[in-house]
């Protein structure tokens, strides 16, 4: 065996080897490697985006309590200004209702002075008859002492 021949022998496989390799064990190892780069790219991408609608996210929260701090105060005011109102509306009604008591008192002593003076008119008118029939002595017949009473009591 001669040594050229050995490293010619040696060359060729070495050429067949590399091609093999080349032909059937690199394209699987070179697209490995390009699908693990584009995921990993990818990945980071991914990452940016969540980062910036993380931030994006923190803002509108901030916004959103901003916001909601405002609607709560306007709330509240306008729930303060309601319940003055209320109280106002009750203060008139009671007033209301106040004078529309005092009113009803008012004409219900009306009513009980002019029946206590109608009954007072119906006591004196008996009691000048009762004295007048004792002056007299003698007691005077139905009809004339009805019109008596009805005479002083219109008097009175």
């Amino acid at each position: 065996m001669n040594i050229n021949m050995t490293l010619i022998g040696q060359s060729i496989t070495f050429m067949i080897f590399v091609w093999f390799c080349m032909k059937f064990v690199w394209p699987p190892i070179v697209e490995a490697l390009e699908t693990r780069k584009k995921q990993i790219a990818d990945g980071l991408a991914a990452a940016d985006r969540g980062k910036h609608e993380l931030e994006l996210a923190a803002r509108r929260a901030t916004e959103t309590m901003h916001d909601a701090k405002i609607k709560a105060s306007e709330i509240i005011a306008q729930a303060d200004k309601r319940a003055s109102q209320i109280i106002e509306e009750a203060k008139v009604a009671a007033k209301g209702e106040g004078e529309r008591i005092l009113i009803a008192a008012r004409a219900e002593i009306q009513q009980e002075t002019h029946r206590a003076r109608e009954a007072l008119r119906g006591d004196v008118a008996n009691l000048v008859i009762a004295g007048a029939g004792k002056v007299l002595r003698r007691e005077v017949n139905a009809q004339a002492h009805a019109d008596l009473l009805e005479a002083i009591k219109n008097e009175l």
